[in-house]
């Protein structure tokens, strides 16, 4: 079972979160210093980003033994090795001598051992130390006490997640309601073509809060519009981990694309609803999960200010049609580059408009429920409630 342990409260205005759990239709957003307050945001890089799962990359980036890449995960960084078993394991990103990082945040290396940079003391890719100039046959050092500290670590669906906790539980069982809905795409069979990394100027759930409603679709993705209602589709219910929906593609329309025209091929796995339909899950508290009918669109978030995050947008496609002669990612990226521009300017924009002390939280329309969802499961765990704690029924299938 999933830690029931909870969160120490945030430092927020409580009685303003008060009003965002109120039912829907008498609900308001978050307060204002969810969004602006360097404290607020400490406290979540804290709880949110460091005290449970959190996805930190993606399975190809380490796939081969000896691959090793370094994130970000809360308040410390986290060091990700594939080892000669193939297994995936996950260290705290320090060395055990005086704390030098082991790899900077982003950084990628192949190597058969883990070597710490500053004084050279060597690694396993188990972690184990096998070497610290000066230390051999010291009295009483004892290298097995030394070794890296190791973290859980999970692959699912072709992304990697890192408790930086260590008491979150199974990641089986904070997804598992999930599952069946993604494992059709097989994203981990997928293969990644087309990247673009995005710097915004906008709070993370200013980004994620976008992402869940197309309430703004009509004024501001004309090219969204051409190839799927704005008002199709629908959301699941409430889940405690995450929060979910799809929409539906025009007739004639065979994929989120400029022209609505596939350059792909359909995801082998896929039933006639599955073509006809695109699904947006995100993953609590940064992932995005577009699931197209023939590609997977991945945005994973980090926040590195109150007013900035860092977003990281992939596109993955059916081996079969990467293989193909001539094959062009472009027909997906570009729209959705479009798009993602288009989404983060607003955000941008709201950003602005909440760093005004005049500000306060306005309510959300009938459109909005994915937004209301993910709302109150902030709203929850800043009043201290650990995320993925409530009870979660079976999603309904897309129709």
């Amino acid at each position: 079972m999933i830690s029931q342990s909870r969160y120490p409260r945030a430092p927020i205005d409580q009685a303003g979160l008060a009003a965002s759990l109120l039912p829907h239709d008498e609900s308001r957003m978050l307060p204002r210093g969810a969004y602006v307050d360097p404290a607020v945001f400490a406290w979540e890089q804290r709880h949110f980003f460091g005290g449970g799962w959190l996805c930190v990359g993606l399975s190809s980036q380490v796939a081969q033994p000896g691959d090793q890449r370094a994130e970000q995960v809360g308040t410390g960084s986290v060091l990700m090795v594939r080892g000669e078993d193939g297994v995936l394991r996950a260290f705290a990103n320090y060395c055990r001598h005086r704390g030098h990082e082991l790899l900077p945040c982003g950084s990628t290396q192949q190597h058969s051992v883990i070597i710490c940079p500053y004084h050279s003391w060597t690694y396993s890719l188990s972690g184990g130390l096998r070497a610290a100039a000066g230390f051999k046959g010291r009295p009483g050092f004892d290298p097995a006490v030394w070794g890296l500290t190791e973290l859980p670590v999970a692959e699912w669906h072709g992304l990697i997640f890192v408790d930086g906790s260590g008491t979150a539980g199974p990641l089986s069982d904070y997804l598992q309601s999930l599952d069946e809905i993604v494992a059709p795409y097989e994203p981990e069979r997928l293969v990644v073509a087309g990247r673009h990394d995005y710097d915004s100027t906008a709070n993370w759930k200013i980004l994620s809060e976008n992402y869940h409603e197309c309430y703004h679709c009509p004024v501001i993705h004309p090219e969204l519009c051409k190839v799927s209602p704005p008002k199709s589709g629908e959301n699941y219910p409430a889940q405690g981990t995450w929060v979910g929906g799809w929409m539906d593609l025009r007739d004639g329309m065979d994929t989120m694309s400029l022209d609505g025209a596939s350059h792909g091929v359909p995801l082998r796995r896929l039933g006639a609803e599955g073509l006809r339909t695109v699904i947006y899950l995100h993953v609590f508290p940064n992932v995005l999960l577009s699931l197209h009918p023939d590609y997977v669109m991945t945005h994973i978030l980090r926040p590195v200010a109150a007013d900035r995050t860092k977003i990281e947008c992939t596109w993955a496609f059916a081996p079969e049609a990467v293989e193909r002669p001539g094959f062009d990612p472009g027909y997906a990226v570009e729209f959705w580059d479009i798009t993602n521009r288009q989404d983060w300017g607003a955000c941008e924009s709201v950003q602005r408009g909440l760093s005004s002390e005049h500000s306060r939280p306005g309510p959300l329309s009938a459109e909005e429920d994915a937004v209301y969802q993910f709302v109150t499961m902030v709203a929850r765990g800043y009043q201290g409630e650990r995320i993925g704690n409530q009870p979660v029924p079976a999603p309904a299938p897309a129709s």
